[in-house]
């Protein structure tokens, strides 16, 4: 198991892994898989400020986490929302704990104080969705923060949509500015 930062040029694979979630799971409440241009766009601008990571196994891309702004105002700089997506066979391996735990690591070298990941949840488990997305997150210490009832709805049935957090830093009256990822690597 290797883990990398993306490249633009992975975007393929990371979509056909995407695409799996889209079609197949409430995991994701996008209903089309976006081209391939759409999704590099995605991947760039992510790319820009925070890490974008993927997991491989002989050679071949199995997973990739990354994160984003939470809410996108200036205050709100310390926080990120953070998302993870693995191949269908690729899961309950380890590779999801190796990736998010190298992406933390990632984010709290920038400065990042809180996580906040978005889990889609039923209120029952059912063909499209498990409650293992929060269960995954609860493992590696995050812990629901807010709740939305059937607010979203996919393959005709609503699902809840949970955030949860992980606070990674501490607090300080005079917060030290985030380093942009980019900048971050290139740094001694």
């Amino acid at each position: 198991m290797t883990i990398r930062d993306a490249t633009a040029g992975d975007a393929g694979r990371i979509l056909e892994i995407y695409d799996y979630y889209v079609k197949n799971t409430a995991i994701t409440f996008e209903y089309d898989t976006p081209s391939l241009d759409e999704f590099r766009g995605r991947m760039e601008r992510v790319m820009r400020r925070y890490p974008y990571l993927v997991v491989l196994e002989d050679g071949r891309i199995e997973g990739y986490a990354y994160a984003g702004p939470f809410v996108g105002r200036a205050a709100y700089d310390w926080s990120c929302e953070t998302t993870i997506y693995l191949a269908p066979g690729a899961r309950k391996r380890g590779m999801g704990r190796a990736l998010y735990e190298a992406l933390e690591q990632a984010l709290g070298d920038m400065g990042i104080l809180n996580l906040y990941a978005c889990v889609a949840y039923p209120e029952r488990d059912d063909a499209y969705l498990t409650d293992n997305s929060a269960r995954f997150h609860q493992h590696l210490g995050y812990a629901r923060a807010g709740e939305f009832r059937k607010c979203g709805y996919k393959f005709g049935r609503w699902y809840d949509m949970f955030w949860m957090e992980k606070i990674i830093g501490e607090h300080m009256a005079d917060q030290t500015p985030v380093t942009p990822y980019p900048e971050r690597k290139k740094r001694p």
